[in-house]
């Protein structure tokens, strides 16, 4: 009853004196609808960030294939070249714009229309309205903050600062003094558990990726075909492809092909440069790297793979084999 009391006076609403009994159960009871009220109104607010996931039940063929078209695709690494095209400028060869990602500390983020979580919020009210919060308006072309878009910002923000020379600086979020690492980790929050940017991977600094000129054996390819150990800031572990005398990283991009359980596995830690030639999934055609047989068509074949890579796909070599 000390609970009702103080409840009731922080509300304002008046009391019945306990000499009062011929009144008091239906004060009481008032008061008991209020505080049923807030209860409701305060487990609506405190649910509000996350809504679990019910199970509805049997899909339909349609609604799984739906659903599996919704998949997001597998955290991935990026070099700062490719991130760069993730500013969310026009696309001329799909004809719309692009996504607009950008990098906290290393962390990428999509900021591209997501719900805030205002949108649950007001869930109960009877005209459900719907608060969007569209990234594109702030990060890209013609926002305020469309300097950031497709750059490493962790500096620039946490010091609350539009000057382009501390943007692209992941070693100087280690040399933040404590309010600005604090202000920086603010910004990782909000992005991540307040806006619900979707995190699609992590950036690797140019100077932090592996020298192209090095020499790979068999054996170090085959130790970095996607189940080897994990490097420090990546956000998946490297799958290494030869294509006949240059080794790409498909860790960068290509982790949905490349990947466990994905199409083109077969090729990961290994020189695929046959395989690739003859475009065969044939594992024997995979652990086979010798090309001396095949037609300068077949040839061509597999210089038009290597160009894929390096131009369209823009995954960074990382070694070369001896041929």
């Amino acid at each position: 009853m000390e609970i009702v009391k103080t409840l009731v006076d922080g509300f304002g609403l008046p009391t019945v004196p306990d000499s009062d009994p011929s009144k008091i159960n239906r004060c009481s009871f008032a008061h008991y609808l209020i505080i049923i009220i807030c209860a409701f109104l305060g487990y609506r607010f405190i649910n509000a960030v996350s809504t679990p996931n019910v199970d509805k039940g049997p899909k339909s063929a349609q609604g799984e294939k739906e659903e599996e078209e919704d998949d997001e695709d597998p955290p991935r690494n990026f070099t700062q070249k490719q991130l760069l095209e993730f500013n969310g400028t026009h696309d001329e060869r799909m004809g719309e714009p692009k996504s607009v990602y950008l990098s906290l500390n290393g962390i990428v983020f999509d900021v591209i229309n997501t719900h805030t979580p205002f949108s649950i919020h007001m869930t109960f009210l009877p005209l459900n309205p719907t608060i969007v919060s569209n990234g594109r308006d702030f990060y890209g072309p013609g926002g305020p903050y469309e300097l950031f878009a497709g750059h490493e910002c962790g500096v620039a923000l946490a010091k609350m600062s539009f000057d382009a020379e501390f943007l692209d600086d992941l070693d100087g979020c280690k040399a933040l003094n404590f309010g600005e690492k604090e202000e920086l980790e603010n910004w990782i929050n909000k992005f991540e558990h307040w806006r619900n940017y979707p995190i699609r991977g992590r950036l690797i600094p140019n100077e932090k990726m592996p020298d192209a000129e090095r020499f790979l054996s068999e054996e170090e390819l085959w130790k970095n075909n996607g189940n080897g150990e994990m490097p420090e800031g990546y956000a998946t572990a490297p799958i290494y492809i030869g294509a006949h005398d240059k080794v790409y990283d498909m860790s960068f991009g290509g982790v949905s092909f490349y990947g466990k359980g994905c199409s083109y596995n077969g090729f990961a830690g290994r020189n695929a440069a046959r395989a690739l030639a003859l475009m065969s999934l044939d594992p024997a055609d995979a652990k086979n790297s010798d090309i001396s047989d095949l037609t300068p068509k077949q040839i061509g074949i597999m210089n038009d793979w290597k160009k894929t890579f390096e131009e369209r796909k823009g995954y960074p070599i990382v070694g070369k084999l001896k041929v």
